[in-house]
């Protein structure tokens, strides 16, 4: 690793950490040539995975947009950031997990449906009703029908 400031490639880790994500290690490391401090990131490169939108445009996998839909669909919903943030790294993870190369948008869209429902049913109804573009109240109704067919469960989220 060359030094940042002297730019001399003869340097020692000092400390190593996982970060708080723990898919990435931290690195304080010392240059031997100026005894400067700095710290960088090991992270694994992740395959480029691609989206094959309805249109069958293909786009770059941006998480960042499945967090905005979510906050758009929690807006105004006892869900934390942090909440949203898990829902995110969730469908990352499963995406990286089962995909290679390119994976369907349809398919995001069912699996942030899966994680949303567990946390909000109301937030889960919001991105649905965007997600598979209902068009009037009966489709409201369809999606609603499986879960007013199940028993309520009166620990869980309103």
């Amino acid at each position: 690793m060359r030094c940042p400031f002297c730019r001399t490639d003869n340097d020692k880790v000092i400390d190593s950490r996982a970060s708080q994500d723990g898919f990435s290690i931290r690195r304080r490391r010392e240059c031997l040539g100026c005894k400067r401090r700095y710290t960088t990131y090991e992270r694994v490169e992740e395959m480029s995975i691609k989206i094959i939108k309805k249109d069958n445009v293909r786009e770059p996998f941006q998480p960042e947009k499945i967090k905005k839909g979510l906050a758009l669909a929690c807006w105004k919903r006892p869900i934390s950031e942090a909440q949203i943030e898990g829902i995110v790294s969730g469908v990352e993870s499963d995406i990286y997990a089962e995909c290679e190369g390119e994976v369907e948008s349809h398919y995001i869209g069912e699996l942030v449906m899966r994680h949303l429902q567990k946390i909000d049913q109301v937030a889960y109804v919001r991105f649905a009703s965007v997600y598979r573009e209902f068009k009037d109240v009966h489709d409201f109704v369809d999606e609603l029908q499986p879960m007013l067919n199940t028993p309520r469960n009166p620990n869980a989220p309103q």
